[in-house]
């Protein structure tokens, strides 16, 4: 008996996109028809743009080419939620209807030729397939350097993730039921999937430049998203916190010797720069880590309140 061609959906979150959506829209859909001629997956395979409540005419766009034709379609979220939650949402609706699930962003930057690997890579038993960057030979000095040390941050902190993937991905189903179970609000997906567990692979693509539109992600936002990445999965902040209160009360205890000594043998000490100088690290010590500690109890807030991480507006199948 022949063996059904796996059902293939495509998951793309889409906020003010109206630049580059029909550009995107087009060259998926030509590699769509080359897939389904090669029988690698099943005719009713589906494109899913998810709009994350875009201010511009993203949604008509999408519910344009969902009229044109059937392999598109929409999901519509009823406020901006941010890329992660509109991600998740595209993620957990169409899971029940896919075999495989493959996430990119709008902006045709993600190689789509890379698709034909990842199913290949599928084929071989994995079913978690991540696409991680060859190289950042294109990006600037300021934009690699930051980039990689956005990675390298949340690996000393802790954070289980994969060095230059994005939200390029092929996840199974069993995957995205996996993924299903992970209840918090507070999403970082980068290093929430490895957490699922599964046989995964890496396949490395080029990075394209941006084909229209402008980046989602200036250096301030990805600052917030590597904190967020971090006080979402690890708990070393605080641990660190403890450990360099040890080692202030460690220093306190020997300069208090010190004095003593200082003091018993009638040595004359001025002492107003060190102790100003303490007084302001220790004070900018305890701010930070007051804040830190306070990151978490909001995170914490969050979590508690059970808030829905997005509400679906319109979906169309």
């Amino acid at each position: 008996m022949e063996q059904r061609a796996n059902r293939l959906f495509l998951v793309i979150p889409c906020y003010n996109e109206e630049a580059v959506l029909k550009e995107t829209a087009q060259q998926l859909l030509k590699k769509y028809q080359a897939l389904q001629h090669n029988g690698t997956i099943s005719p009713d395979s589906k494109i899913c743009f998810v709009n994350d409540g875009s201010k511009d005419q993203t949604w008509e766009i999408i519910r344009s080419l969902h009229l044109e034709n059937s392999t598109y379609t929409g999901l519509s979220l009823t406020r901006n939620r941010g890329h992660q939650n509109a991600l998740l949402a595209g993620l957990l609706t169409v899971m029940d209807q896919a075999d495989i699930v493959i996430s990119m962003d709008a902006d045709l930057q993600d190689d789509i030729q890379t698709i034909d690997t990842m199913l290949a890579a599928y084929q071989e038993g994995n079913e978690i397939v991540y696409g991680v960057r060859s190289s950042r030979r294109t990006d600037t000095f300021f934009k690699r350097f930051s980039a990689e040390s956005f990675y390298r941050l949340l690996q000393l902190m802790g954070v289980e993730i994969i060095y230059n993937h994005a939200d390029f991905r092929l996840m199974s189903k069993k995957a995205l039921k996996g993924l299903s179970q992970f209840e918090e609000t507070n999403l970082f997906l980068r290093g929430m999937i490895p957490l699922i567990g599964y046989k995964s692979t890496s396949v490395a693509y080029e990075r394209h430049e941006r084909f229209a539109g402008k980046s989602k992600y200036p250096l301030a936002k990805m600052i917030s998203f590597a904190f967020d990445g971090i006080t979402s999965l690890s708990i070393r902040p605080i641990r660190m916190i403890s450990n360099l209160g040890i080692i202030i009360s460690i220093i306190s205890l020997l300069f208090l010797v010190w004095s003593i000594f200082t003091h018993y043998f009638g040595y004359t000490v001025d002492g107003w720069t060190s102790l100003l100088a303490s007084i302001w690290l220790v004070g900018g010590l305890e701010m930070l880590s007051l804040g830190v500690i306070g990151e978490y109890i909001g995170k914490i807030y969050n979590e508690t309140k059970r808030r829905p991480r997005y509400i679906i507006e319109e979906y169309l199948d």
